[in-house]
Protein backbone atom coordinates (compact mmCIF):
# COMPACT_ATOMS: atom_id res chain seq x y z
CA UNK A 1 0.00 0.00 0.00
CA UNK A 2 1.74 3.31 -1.38
CA UNK A 3 0.88 6.54 1.16
CA UNK A 4 -2.26 8.01 1.54
CA UNK A 5 -1.06 10.81 -0.72
CA UNK A 6 -0.56 8.06 -3.55
CA UNK A 7 -3.68 6.02 -2.50
CA UNK A 8 -5.67 9.42 -2.82
CA UNK A 9 -4.38 9.87 -6.16
CA UNK A 10 -5.03 5.92 -7.60
CA UNK A 11 -8.66 5.97 -6.03
CA UNK A 12 -9.25 9.64 -8.39
CA UNK A 13 -8.01 8.15 -11.71
CA UNK A 14 -10.54 4.71 -11.12
CA UNK A 15 -13.26 7.22 -10.07
CA UNK A 16 -12.74 9.39 -13.19
CA UNK A 17 -12.44 6.61 -15.26
CA UNK A 18 -16.09 5.77 -14.41
CA UNK A 19 -17.28 9.43 -14.81
CA UNK A 20 -15.27 9.39 -17.99
CA UNK A 21 -17.65 6.24 -19.11
CA UNK A 22 -20.65 9.15 -19.91
CA UNK A 23 -18.37 10.45 -22.44
CA UNK A 24 -17.61 6.95 -24.06
CA UNK A 25 -14.64 5.86 -22.36
CA UNK A 26 -14.09 2.37 -21.93
CA UNK A 27 -11.47 0.95 -19.78
CA UNK A 28 -8.91 -1.54 -21.45
CA UNK A 29 -7.80 -4.98 -20.05
CA UNK A 30 -4.93 -6.46 -21.42
CA UNK A 31 -7.38 -9.04 -23.05
CA UNK A 32 -8.72 -6.06 -25.17
CA UNK A 33 -5.47 -5.79 -27.27
CA UNK A 34 -2.78 -8.62 -26.81
CA UNK A 35 -0.75 -6.75 -29.45
CA UNK A 36 0.25 -3.83 -27.65
CA UNK A 37 -1.26 -4.67 -24.07
CA UNK A 38 0.04 -7.11 -21.46
CA UNK A 39 0.33 -7.25 -18.02
CA UNK A 40 3.11 -7.29 -15.47
CA UNK A 41 3.13 -7.78 -11.89
CA UNK A 42 -0.15 -6.91 -11.76
CA UNK A 43 0.07 -3.77 -13.82
CA UNK A 44 -1.16 -3.37 -17.43
CA UNK A 45 1.65 -2.36 -19.77
CA UNK A 46 1.86 -0.93 -23.24
CA UNK A 47 4.53 -1.55 -25.61
CA UNK A 48 6.52 1.28 -26.86
CA UNK A 49 9.04 1.60 -29.59
CA UNK A 50 11.68 1.90 -27.51
CA UNK A 51 10.19 0.33 -24.01
CA UNK A 52 6.86 -1.22 -22.13
CA UNK A 53 4.98 1.53 -20.00
CA UNK A 54 3.08 1.14 -17.17
CA UNK A 55 -0.33 2.83 -17.61
CA UNK A 56 -2.21 2.47 -14.39
CA UNK A 57 -5.71 3.98 -16.13
CA UNK A 58 -5.85 3.53 -19.89
CA UNK A 59 -9.52 3.61 -21.67
CA UNK A 60 -10.40 4.12 -25.22
CA UNK A 61 -13.09 6.30 -26.56
CA UNK A 62 -15.84 4.60 -28.44
CA UNK A 63 -16.06 7.18 -31.41
CA UNK A 64 -13.65 8.04 -33.96
CA UNK A 65 -12.53 11.45 -35.15
CA UNK A 66 -13.11 12.64 -38.69
CA UNK A 67 -10.27 11.59 -40.75
CA UNK A 68 -8.59 10.26 -37.40
CA UNK A 69 -7.34 6.85 -35.65
CA UNK A 70 -9.08 5.69 -32.86
CA UNK A 71 -8.14 7.44 -29.84
CA UNK A 72 -6.63 5.91 -26.14
CA UNK A 73 -6.29 7.76 -23.65
CA UNK A 74 -3.94 7.55 -20.56
CA UNK A 75 -5.24 9.33 -17.75
CA UNK A 76 -3.17 10.52 -14.59
CA UNK A 77 -4.57 12.18 -11.35
CA UNK A 78 -3.12 13.50 -8.83
CA UNK A 79 -4.52 14.73 -5.59
CA UNK A 80 -1.91 16.82 -3.98
CA UNK A 81 -1.08 19.59 -1.59
CA UNK A 82 1.50 20.95 -4.64
CA UNK A 83 1.04 22.12 -7.82
CA UNK A 84 1.75 19.28 -10.44
CA UNK A 85 5.11 20.43 -12.19
CA UNK A 86 7.02 19.71 -15.18
CA UNK A 87 8.36 16.71 -14.38
CA UNK A 88 5.03 15.13 -14.54
CA UNK A 89 3.83 16.06 -17.96
CA UNK A 90 7.22 15.38 -19.26
CA UNK A 91 6.95 12.25 -18.31
CA UNK A 92 3.43 12.00 -19.70
CA UNK A 93 4.87 13.52 -23.23
CA UNK A 94 7.55 10.86 -23.24
CA UNK A 95 4.92 7.43 -22.64
CA UNK A 96 2.22 8.85 -25.58
CA UNK A 97 5.55 9.82 -27.83
CA UNK A 98 6.78 6.12 -27.76
CA UNK A 99 3.57 4.39 -27.66
CA UNK A 100 2.43 6.32 -30.85
CA UNK A 101 5.84 5.63 -32.95
CA UNK A 102 5.70 2.01 -32.18
CA UNK A 103 4.05 -0.25 -35.25
CA UNK A 104 2.60 -3.32 -34.64
CA UNK A 105 2.48 -5.75 -37.49
CA UNK A 106 1.08 -9.56 -37.83
CA UNK A 107 4.11 -11.88 -37.95
CA UNK A 108 3.37 -14.23 -41.22
CA UNK A 109 1.36 -17.33 -40.59
CA UNK A 110 3.44 -20.55 -41.52
CA UNK A 111 2.06 -24.02 -41.95
CA UNK A 112 2.74 -26.35 -39.10
CA UNK A 113 6.25 -27.97 -39.33
CA UNK A 114 6.56 -26.12 -43.12
CA UNK A 115 7.58 -22.90 -44.86
CA UNK A 116 5.29 -19.78 -44.67
CA UNK A 117 1.89 -20.52 -46.21
CA UNK A 118 1.21 -19.58 -49.78
CA UNK A 119 -0.07 -15.79 -50.46
CA UNK A 120 0.44 -15.16 -46.77
CA UNK A 121 3.86 -13.62 -46.51
CA UNK A 122 3.20 -10.73 -46.28
CA UNK A 123 3.39 -9.20 -43.06
CA UNK A 124 0.06 -7.25 -41.84
CA UNK A 125 0.21 -4.16 -40.23
CA UNK A 126 -2.51 -4.04 -37.24
CA UNK A 127 -4.88 -1.62 -36.18
CA UNK A 128 -3.36 1.43 -35.35
CA UNK A 129 -4.46 4.29 -32.33
CA UNK A 130 -3.90 7.62 -31.67
CA UNK A 131 -2.72 7.69 -28.13
CA UNK A 132 -3.14 10.96 -25.78
CA UNK A 133 -2.20 11.84 -22.37
CA UNK A 134 -4.43 13.52 -19.93
CA UNK A 135 -3.39 14.56 -16.13
CA UNK A 136 -5.90 15.69 -13.50
CA UNK A 137 -4.39 18.03 -10.33
CA UNK A 138 -6.94 18.71 -7.63
CA UNK A 139 -3.82 22.03 -6.95
CA UNK A 140 -3.46 23.23 -10.26
CA UNK A 141 -0.22 23.04 -12.47
CA UNK A 142 3.00 25.16 -12.51
CA UNK A 143 3.25 27.60 -15.04
CA UNK A 144 6.27 25.80 -16.69
CA UNK A 145 3.76 22.84 -16.81
CA UNK A 146 1.22 24.26 -18.44
CA UNK A 147 3.62 25.84 -20.81
CA UNK A 148 4.97 22.58 -21.71
CA UNK A 149 1.63 20.70 -21.82
CA UNK A 150 0.33 22.99 -24.28
CA UNK A 151 3.19 23.17 -26.69
CA UNK A 152 2.98 19.10 -27.22
CA UNK A 153 -0.31 18.19 -26.26
CA UNK A 154 -0.46 16.77 -22.99
CA UNK A 155 -4.51 18.12 -21.42
CA UNK A 156 -4.38 19.10 -18.01
CA UNK A 157 -7.62 19.48 -15.89
CA UNK A 158 -8.00 21.00 -13.17
CA UNK A 159 -10.36 19.59 -10.63
CA UNK A 160 -10.05 22.65 -8.04
CA UNK A 161 -13.24 24.23 -8.71
CA UNK A 162 -16.01 24.48 -6.31
CA UNK A 163 -18.26 21.91 -7.86
CA UNK A 164 -15.80 18.88 -7.31
CA UNK A 165 -15.15 19.49 -3.60
CA UNK A 166 -17.73 16.18 -2.82
CA UNK A 167 -15.17 14.20 -5.44
CA UNK A 168 -12.69 15.36 -3.64
CA UNK A 169 -14.26 15.00 0.19
CA UNK A 170 -15.13 11.59 -0.63
CA UNK A 171 -11.60 10.10 -2.02
CA UNK A 172 -10.10 12.13 0.97
CA UNK A 173 -11.98 10.24 3.16
CA UNK A 174 -11.60 7.11 1.75
CA UNK A 175 -8.04 6.76 1.48
CA UNK A 176 -7.76 8.52 5.30
CA UNK A 177 -9.77 5.25 6.61
CA UNK A 178 -7.80 2.62 4.62
CA UNK A 179 -3.99 4.12 5.50
CA UNK A 180 -5.14 4.39 9.42
CA UNK A 181 -5.54 0.75 9.77
CA UNK A 182 -3.08 -0.15 6.58
CA UNK A 183 -0.58 1.49 8.84
CA UNK A 184 -1.48 -0.88 11.89
CA UNK A 185 -0.74 -3.98 10.28
CA UNK A 186 1.89 -6.33 9.06
CA UNK A 187 2.92 -5.53 5.15
CA UNK A 188 1.36 -9.23 4.83
CA UNK A 189 -1.80 -8.23 6.31
CA UNK A 190 -2.45 -5.41 3.72
CA UNK A 191 -4.15 -6.06 0.29
CA UNK A 192 -1.81 -5.32 -2.92
CA UNK A 193 -3.21 -1.46 -4.11
CA UNK A 194 -3.88 -3.54 -7.93
CA UNK A 195 -6.85 -5.53 -6.12
CA UNK A 196 -7.89 -2.31 -4.03
CA UNK A 197 -8.48 -0.62 -7.46
CA UNK A 198 -10.12 -3.39 -9.14
CA UNK A 199 -12.68 -3.64 -5.86
CA UNK A 200 -13.52 -0.17 -6.67
CA UNK A 201 -13.54 -1.09 -10.72
CA UNK A 202 -16.33 -3.89 -9.45
CA UNK A 203 -18.09 -2.29 -7.04
CA UNK A 204 -18.65 1.03 -9.59
CA UNK A 205 -19.90 -1.61 -12.43
CA UNK A 206 -17.50 -1.04 -14.91
CA UNK A 207 -17.52 -3.79 -17.69
CA UNK A 208 -15.35 -6.25 -18.05
CA UNK A 209 -13.22 -5.59 -15.08
CA UNK A 210 -13.65 -8.43 -12.00
CA UNK A 211 -10.76 -10.26 -10.39
CA UNK A 212 -10.57 -13.87 -9.21
CA UNK A 213 -8.31 -12.48 -6.29
CA UNK A 214 -8.68 -12.75 -2.64
CA UNK A 215 -11.36 -10.45 -0.93
CA UNK A 216 -10.70 -7.39 0.40
CA UNK A 217 -11.12 -7.21 4.62
CA UNK A 218 -14.50 -5.48 5.29
CA UNK A 219 -12.19 -2.94 6.86
CA UNK A 220 -10.68 -1.79 3.41
CA UNK A 221 -13.83 -2.58 1.69
CA UNK A 222 -16.10 -0.97 3.51
CA UNK A 223 -14.36 2.31 3.05
CA UNK A 224 -14.49 1.56 -0.56
CA UNK A 225 -18.09 1.07 -0.95
CA UNK A 226 -18.62 4.63 1.13
CA UNK A 227 -16.92 6.02 -1.73
CA UNK A 228 -18.92 4.62 -4.35
CA UNK A 229 -22.04 5.28 -2.89
CA UNK A 230 -21.09 8.93 -2.25
CA UNK A 231 -19.92 9.09 -6.07
CA UNK A 232 -23.32 7.59 -7.27
CA UNK A 233 -24.96 9.65 -5.23
CA UNK A 234 -27.21 12.75 -6.23
CA UNK A 235 -24.23 15.42 -5.11
CA UNK A 236 -21.80 13.90 -6.81
CA UNK A 237 -20.58 15.89 -9.80
CA UNK A 238 -20.72 14.81 -12.98
CA UNK A 239 -17.60 14.84 -15.37
CA UNK A 240 -18.15 15.66 -19.07
CA UNK A 241 -15.07 15.99 -21.91
CA UNK A 242 -15.21 18.60 -23.99
CA UNK A 243 -12.88 18.86 -27.23
CA UNK A 244 -12.23 22.48 -28.33
CA UNK A 245 -9.87 22.95 -31.79
CA UNK A 246 -7.34 23.19 -29.52
CA UNK A 247 -4.41 21.19 -28.23
CA UNK A 248 -6.35 20.25 -24.89
CA UNK A 249 -9.42 19.22 -23.74
CA UNK A 250 -11.76 20.63 -21.02
CA UNK A 251 -13.13 18.88 -18.05
CA UNK A 252 -16.49 20.47 -17.40
CA UNK A 253 -18.43 19.22 -14.37
CA UNK A 254 -22.32 19.57 -14.63
CA UNK A 255 -24.15 19.80 -11.58
CA UNK A 256 -26.74 17.62 -13.02
CA UNK A 257 -25.00 15.58 -16.11
CA UNK A 258 -28.59 14.35 -16.62
CA UNK A 259 -29.89 17.19 -17.35
CA UNK A 260 -26.95 18.28 -19.40
CA UNK A 261 -26.86 15.19 -21.65
CA UNK A 262 -30.95 15.19 -21.59
CA UNK A 263 -30.91 19.02 -23.07
CA UNK A 264 -28.06 18.33 -25.48
CA UNK A 265 -29.81 14.98 -26.71
CA UNK A 266 -33.09 17.86 -27.52
CA UNK A 267 -30.60 20.37 -28.70
CA UNK A 268 -27.64 18.53 -30.35
CA UNK A 269 -26.06 21.66 -31.86
CA UNK A 270 -26.60 25.17 -29.17
CA UNK A 271 -25.43 28.57 -28.69
CA UNK A 272 -23.92 29.16 -25.09
CA UNK A 273 -22.59 31.98 -22.70
CA UNK A 274 -19.54 32.00 -21.01
CA UNK A 275 -18.89 33.94 -17.69
CA UNK A 276 -15.97 34.31 -16.06
CA UNK A 277 -16.60 33.71 -12.27
CA UNK A 278 -13.28 35.44 -10.77
CA UNK A 279 -10.74 37.67 -12.02
CA UNK A 280 -7.60 36.47 -13.12
CA UNK A 281 -5.62 37.91 -9.94
CA UNK A 282 -7.36 35.84 -7.30
CA UNK A 283 -6.25 33.06 -9.84
CA UNK A 284 -2.93 34.18 -9.77
CA UNK A 285 -2.40 34.28 -6.10
CA UNK A 286 -3.74 30.61 -5.47
CA UNK A 287 -2.21 29.03 -7.99
CA UNK A 288 -5.29 27.57 -9.71
CA UNK A 289 -7.54 28.31 -12.82
CA UNK A 290 -10.31 30.82 -12.57
CA UNK A 291 -13.34 29.22 -12.87
CA UNK A 292 -16.01 29.67 -15.83
CA UNK A 293 -19.58 29.05 -15.96
CA UNK A 294 -21.35 27.51 -19.35
CA UNK A 295 -25.05 27.78 -19.66
CA UNK A 296 -27.61 27.32 -22.24
CA UNK A 297 -28.29 30.65 -24.37
CA UNK A 298 -31.33 30.12 -24.87
CA UNK A 299 -32.74 28.66 -21.56
CA UNK A 300 -30.24 29.71 -19.10
CA UNK A 301 -31.75 27.33 -15.89
CA UNK A 302 -31.75 24.39 -18.21
CA UNK A 303 -28.09 23.11 -16.74
CA UNK A 304 -25.44 24.35 -14.72
CA UNK A 305 -21.39 23.38 -15.94
CA UNK A 306 -18.01 24.86 -14.99
CA UNK A 307 -14.80 24.58 -15.86
CA UNK A 308 -11.21 25.68 -15.67
CA UNK A 309 -9.40 27.63 -18.45
CA UNK A 310 -5.73 27.31 -18.09
CA UNK A 311 -4.02 30.82 -17.30
CA UNK A 312 -1.69 31.00 -20.27
CA UNK A 313 -4.67 30.60 -22.82
CA UNK A 314 -7.10 32.74 -20.89
CA UNK A 315 -4.21 35.57 -21.03
CA UNK A 316 -3.77 35.36 -24.45
CA UNK A 317 -7.21 35.67 -25.24
CA UNK A 318 -8.09 38.20 -22.88
CA UNK A 319 -5.05 40.81 -23.82
CA UNK A 320 -7.41 44.45 -23.99
CA UNK A 321 -5.12 46.37 -26.39
CA UNK A 322 -5.17 43.28 -29.11
CA UNK A 323 -8.61 41.31 -28.02
CA UNK A 324 -10.59 42.67 -31.52
CA UNK A 325 -7.78 41.26 -33.59
CA UNK A 326 -7.66 38.19 -31.82
CA UNK A 327 -11.87 37.28 -31.67
CA UNK A 328 -11.78 36.77 -35.45
CA UNK A 329 -8.76 33.93 -34.73
CA UNK A 330 -10.22 32.34 -31.93
CA UNK A 331 -14.02 32.68 -33.42
CA UNK A 332 -12.89 30.92 -35.97
CA UNK A 333 -9.96 28.30 -34.66
CA UNK A 334 -9.66 27.73 -30.73
CA UNK A 335 -12.99 28.79 -28.97
CA UNK A 336 -15.98 29.00 -30.89
CA UNK A 337 -16.91 25.91 -30.47
CA UNK A 338 -16.68 22.39 -28.26
CA UNK A 339 -17.73 19.07 -29.16
CA UNK A 340 -18.85 17.16 -26.54
CA UNK A 341 -19.94 13.53 -26.92
CA UNK A 342 -22.20 11.25 -24.90
CA UNK A 343 -22.67 7.11 -24.86
CA UNK A 344 -26.08 6.44 -23.81
CA UNK A 345 -25.79 2.87 -22.17
CA UNK A 346 -29.56 2.25 -22.62
CA UNK A 347 -29.46 2.80 -25.89
CA UNK A 348 -25.39 1.49 -26.91
CA UNK A 349 -25.27 4.46 -28.76
CA UNK A 350 -22.73 7.53 -29.04
CA UNK A 351 -24.65 10.85 -29.69
CA UNK A 352 -22.73 14.23 -30.71
CA UNK A 353 -22.71 17.66 -29.46
CA UNK A 354 -22.07 20.81 -30.45
CA UNK A 355 -21.55 23.94 -28.39
CA UNK A 356 -21.70 27.04 -30.03
CA UNK A 357 -20.47 30.68 -28.76
CA UNK A 358 -19.60 34.03 -29.44
CA UNK A 359 -15.71 34.65 -28.37
CA UNK A 360 -16.54 38.33 -27.75
CA UNK A 361 -18.27 36.90 -24.81
CA UNK A 362 -15.05 35.75 -22.91
CA UNK A 363 -14.33 39.01 -22.09
CA UNK A 364 -17.26 39.42 -19.71
CA UNK A 365 -16.69 39.50 -15.81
Amino acid sequence: MRTEAGLRGYLLEECLAWLLRASGYDLLTAADDTEVLDVRSSDLIIRGRGAWHQADVLGEFLYTPPFSLPVRLFVEAKFLKARVDLATVRNGHGVVHDVNENLVVTSPRRKTGGPVAKGTGARRIRARYRYSYAVFSTSGFTADALNYALAHQISLVDLSVPAFEPLRAAIYRAAQEIRLVARTLPAGEVPALRRVRTYLREILGIPGHRSDGPDLPQWCSAALDRLAIRLQGGDAPGVIVAFPAAPFVLGLVARSRQAFFDYCRDHPTHRVDLMRERPASAAQTTGKYPVWRLRSHQDTDAYAVTFGLPPQIEDWILEGDEIRRRASWVEANLLSSMTVYWMDDRLGHAHTFQLTYDPREITRY
